[in-house]
C-alpha cells in the first residue's frame, strides 16, 4: 500500500477519488494536507507550508499530488523535490505558470503555434510595448489585443483592448492594483524562492487576438515520455467567453486533433515537466486553419477526470496516483460505459441571490437518474452571486457543475436537463441597489 499526499485539495478531489475508488483502494492510501485551495487566504504562508510538509511528515508519503492550480501545483512540486519523490521541479511548474516566460520557452519548439506577445508593466501603463512576433507572424498593428495577468485565474483581470489608451486605462484601474498586490502575493513568494527571473508576478501579457474553437489537451509525462489522455472541447455561451459545457471526446476533425497533439508533444518537454499530469489549452481557427497555444497548466484538470472514465474507462485520478508514485500508467481506451460525456457548469450572468439549493437527498436522487452522474453544489441558500469581476470569467458566476455520460449527444443534453430539473435550484435576480462590491483580499480564487 503506497501513501499519496494530496495538498491544497480542490472541490473535485474527494468526489472524483471516491468515484474511481475501486480501481485504486487496494494499492494506495490517500491523505490530504493544507487548506482547501478555494479557502487559501492571499496571505497564507505557502513557503512555511512547503518547509513543514517536507521536514515533518508524520507518515512519509510515497508520492505528492495536487489538482490545485495555485498554489497547489507549485507547492506539490516543491515538496516532492524536497523529499526526493517523483515529480516536476518547482521551477518548471512556475515556468508554465508565468505566461510570459512560458511563451519564451515555447518559441523554440512551436513558433507557429504562438501569437505575437508583449510584456506589460502595470506600473508604467503608457509605456510603448515591445512585441515579440514568432516566425511567420507579421502584424500591421498589434491592436486590438488581449491583455491578461502573467499569472491568472479563469479570465479574472483580462480584457480585449482596442488601442494603447484603452490598455493604459485598463491597467490603471484600482481593481488591477488590488489584484497584483493581493492575489499574486503567494506567486511572488514562490518565484523569489524557486526562480531567478527578472520579471516577477505582477506583470501582464498582451497578445494578438485569437479566435476559433477552444480545446483542452490533457496528458501526462512519465520518465520524459509524453502521453495524451484526451482532447476536450470547450463550448461557450454564445457571444461570451463563459464556458457552457465541456465535451469529450472532441468533435474536431482527426487531422486537427493530430496537429494539436503534435504541438503538445513538442512543447511539454521544453518546459521541463516530468512525472506529472498537464493540460494544454489550444484554439483552432476554422477560417485559417491555424492552431495556437493559449496556455499550459502543469497539473491535472480535476473537473474532467470522470469524463475519460465514462468514455475510455480510466479516471485521471487513477493516473495521478500512479504518476505521483513513479509508476508508468497504462491508459484504457474506449472501454467506458458511455460513447460521450460532458461537464456542464451552471452559471448566472446577472447579479443574483440563491433562494434554494438541493439537499443532499436531492443531489443523490439527481445523480441516481443516470449511472455515473456526478454533481458539485458550489453555493448556499441566501448566497449572493455578484462577484463577476474578481472571480470566474469576468462575466458570470458558477454555482454548480454536472458531469454525466450518454450514448450520444442528443441523449446527453436530455439527461442534463433532467438532472438540472431534479436538482431544483432556485435563483432570483438581485435588485441593483442591493449589490455590494466585493474585495479580492479574502482568498485566492483558483481555477478548476
Amino acid at each position: 500500500m503506497k501513501n499519496v499526499l494530496f495538498i491544497f485539495p480542490t472541490t473535485w478531489d474527494r468526489r472524483q477519488l471516491e468515484a474511481c475508488r475501486a480501481t485504486w483502494r487496494d494499492r494506495y492510501a490517500v491523505r490530504f494536507a493544507g487548506p482547501a485551495d478555494e479557502d487559501c487566504p492571499a496571505d497564507y504562508d505557502v513557503l512555511g507550508f512547503i518547509d513543514r510538509t517536507t521536514r515533518q511528515a508524520e507518515v512519509r508519503p510515497d508520492g505528492v499530488a495536487s489538482s490545485s492550480d495555485y498554489p497547489g501545483a507549485a507547492a506539490a512540486a516543491a515538496v516532492a523535490t524536497g523529499m526526493g519523490l517523483p515529480g516536476s521541479r518547482p521551477e518548471s511548474v512556475l515556468l508554465c505558470s508565468h505566461k510570459y516566460y512560458a511563451r519564451l520557452a515555447e518559441l523554440g519548439p512551436a513558433p507557429e503555434a504562438l501569437p505575437a506577445f508583449a510584456l506589460v508593466d502595470p506600473e508604467t501603463p503608457h509605456a510603448p510595448l515591445h512585441w515579440i512576433q514568432p516566425r511567420g507572424r507579421s502584424l500591421e498593428t498589434p491592436f486590438p489585443c488581449f491583455v491578461k495577468p502573467v499569472k491568472g485565474a479563469f479570465s479574472v483581470m483580462s480584457a480585449c483592448v482596442e488601442h494603447p489608451a484603452a490598455l493604459a486605462a485598463f491597467l490603471s484601474r484600482p481593481q488591477v492594483h488590488e489584484y497584483t498586490r493581493h492575489y499574486l502575493r503567494l506567486f511572488e513568494q514562490l518565484l523569489h524562492r524557486f526562480s531567478v527571473w527578472e520579471h516577477g508576478a505582477r506583470m501582464f501579457l498582451a497578445e494578438e487576438l485569437l479566435v476559433g474553437d477552444q480545446v483542452t489537451v490533457e496528458g501526462f509525462v512519465a520518465g520524459g515520455q509524453v502521453e495524451i489522455l484526451g482532447i476536450v472541447d470547450s463550448v461557450m455561451h454564445p457571444g461570451t467567453r463563459s464556458f457552457q459545457r465541456f465535451d469529450y471526446p472532441s468533435g474536431l476533425d482527426a487531422a486537427i486533433q493530430a496537429r494539436m497533439t503534435d504541438i503538445v508533444r513538442r512543447i511539454v518537454p521544453s518546459l521541463g515537466l516530468d512525472w506529472t499530469l498537464f493540460n494544454v489549452e489550444l484554439i483552432h481557427d476554422p477560417t485559417t486553419g491555424r492552431v495556437s497555444i493559449l496556455e499550459v497548466n502543469p497539473r491535472m484538470c480535476g473537473q474532467f477526470a470522470d469524463l475519460y472514465e465514462k468514455v475510455d474507462g480510466t479516471n485521471s485520478y487513477e493516473v495521478a496516483l500512479q504518476i505521483a508514485t513513479g509508476e508508468r500508467p497504462v491508459v484504457r481506451r474506449g472501454g467506458g460505459a458511455h460513447r460521450v460525456a460532458a461537464s456542464y457548469p451552471l452559471r448566472v450572468f446577472e447579479p443574483s441571490r440563491v433562494e434554494h439549493v438541493p439537499s443532499p437527498a436531492d443531489v443523490q436522487a439527481a445523480e441516481a437518474l443516470f449511472p455515473g452522474t456526478l454533481v458539485w453544489v458550489e453555493c448556499e441558500a441566501g448566497q449572493r452571486l455578484c462577484d463577476f469581476e474578481s472571480f470566474e470569467d469576468g462575466a458570470s458566476a458558477r454555482y454548480a457543475v454536472i458531469n454525466l455520460g450518454a450514448p450520444d449527444r442528443a441523449s446527453l443534453q436530455a439527461r442534463f436537463e433532467a438532472v438540472q430539473t431534479r436538482l431544483g435550484f432556485r435563483i432570483e435576480r438581485l435588485a441593483a441597489a442591493s449589490i455590494v462590491e466585493p474585495s479580492l483580499q479574502s482568498a485566492v480564487p483558483t481555477p478548476a
